[in-house]
């Protein structure tokens, strides 16, 4: 008899910051684990985290996740300290952390959280090196998205 497949959702994300975009020039892509405890790994699966003001600060060596919100869960134990708002080391090389603060001390870039997801048994955290936008820049890019949404409804009509 052949077993069903689990109704489980195939997407490994867990959490997006989506205001990234629209904040910050996004350059260049790095991946990192994050050392969590017990609690934490319970409330992402039960998908309680935000990581909408996130950001990755760079102290003696390592790096550290600053801002992320992990809620816990009501049946957390009782004996557990449950500090939502924790710093979170997260697992890199020694050489991406020294280009890293070579990135962020002398060409003044930040280190943001795009996305939290599961890789494989393994929660990881993407992560970009930005620089921030002021506001014309936003507005150039509303007009840019706005347009191209505009040719598209053109190109859709003129096809029919």
């Amino acid at each position: 008899m052949a077993k069903k497949k689990s109704s489980k959702s195939t997407s490994n994300t867990i959490a997006l910051n989506k205001k990234a975009r629209h904040e910050y020039f996004l350059n260049d892509k790095f991946e990192a684990g994050i050392e969590l405890q017990g609690w934490e790994v319970k409330s992402i699966r039960a998908g309680k985290v935000n990581i909408s003001d996130t950001y990755i600060h760079l102290k003696d060596g390592e790096a550290f996740l600053l801002g992320s919100q992990i809620q816990p869960l009501n049946s957390a134990s009782t004996h557990v300290i449950c500090d939502p708002m924790r710093y979170r080391k997260l697992l890199l090389n020694k050489r991406e952390i020294d280009r890293l603060v070579g990135a962020t001390e002398r060409e003044g870039y930040s280190l943001i959280a795009t996305a939290m997801y599961w890789k494989k048994c393994w929660v990881k955290l993407e992560f970009h090196l930005a620089k921030g936008k002021k506001m014309h820049d936003k507005r150039a890019d509303t007009k840019e998205k706005d347009w191209s949404r505009e040719k598209e409804r053109l190109m859709k009509h003129k096809a029919r």
